[in-house]
């Protein structure tokens, strides 16, 4: 039974993946969560372009006044909202007001917090919480918003700031290690469910950036070689562009995966079982 489950599963994997790629227009219309600082700051300097808007977010809305200087001083029209994406109804009311002004047709999921550097049983239960609620249950809220409004106007693109922690275990950082494993896996069901309809899901791993949050971090304490964010900025920017858009589903790791190579893979296609989540089998 175990063997004709898997089998459905990669048969349904590969039809989501195999389904000929309806050209999407670039993105217009980007909210980005995070964009007062770090990575996300860097990614919304990035995407901003004439004809573009981008919806800024950050808990406090003075936070992005340099942000949107940058971008605007690109191009962009820029909206700026405050929104404390570990409460519920802070997210509800920023959708009703984005909604207001038009929704988007791309978001980026680029907030997060790392959360206690502690074994599990010394990790408050405040701190797993708060963690899953801003990493996990944030970008799942916008999407059950948004997505079927972009699937009734054809499609659209859901970004998300992933990391080596989706695919990997930690002795202490299980709040931080336990949310990018289930976002990982909010992007996969998003793409199965959406893919033949026009949605497009990208999990990004920007590798080891040099930013406030990593600077904070045990593990990262003597490191002194980093990715630069450039790497991360030039992937977001293709596939805003619509260039990978044939790698939906999957993870791609800034610093390891040249551009080049992934708009390659992207124009060929991938297999429905690459870079997913896999249990490993006993001999690996």
């Amino acid at each position: 039974m175990a063997q004709q489950e898997l089998e459905r599963e990669e048969s349904g994997e590969a039809a989501a993946a195999s389904v000929e790629r309806a050209g999407l227009e670039p993105a217009r219309r980007i909210l980005i969560t995070g964009a007062s600082r770090g990575v996300g700051k860097e990614l919304a300097i990035g995407l901003a372009a004439p004809g573009r808007t981008l919806i800024l977010l950050a808990t406090k809305l003075s936070n992005l006044d340099g942000t949107a200087t940058e971008c605007e001083i690109r191009g962009a029209q820029i909206i700026t909202l405050g929104c404390d994406l570990a409460k519920e109804s802070s997210i509800r009311e920023m959708l009703r007001i984005l909604l207001e002004e038009g929704a988007s047709d791309m978001v980026l999921n680029s907030a997060g917090v790392y959360g206690e550097e502690e074994l599990p049983w010394d990790t408050s239960l405040e701190d797993f919480q708060r963690t899953i609620a801003i990493n996990v249950e944030a970008p799942f809220q916008l999407a059950k918003t948004l997505v079927p409004i972009m699937l009734e106007r054809g499609g659209g693109r859901i970004l998300d700031l992933s990391a080596t922690a989706a695919s990997h275990d930690s002795a202490d950082a299980v709040s931080y290690y336990a949310s990018k494993t289930a976002l990982l896996r909010l992007a996969a069901s998003l793409h199965l469910a959406g893919y033949q309809r026009g949605l497009r899901v990208l999990s990004l791993n920007p590798g080891a950036v040099k930013t406030d949050m990593t600077a904070s971090m045990k593990r990262y304490r003597d490191r002194t070689e980093w990715v630069p964010l450039g790497e991360s900025v030039a992937i977001a920017q293709a596939f805003a562009a619509g260039e990978l858009d044939g790698l939906s589903g999957t993870q791609v790791r800034a610093g390891t995966d040249s551009l080049e190579k992934l708009r390659e893979l992207s124009a060929r296609g991938v297999s429905g079982r690459a870079r997913r989540l896999r249990l490993t089998g006993w001999d690996a």
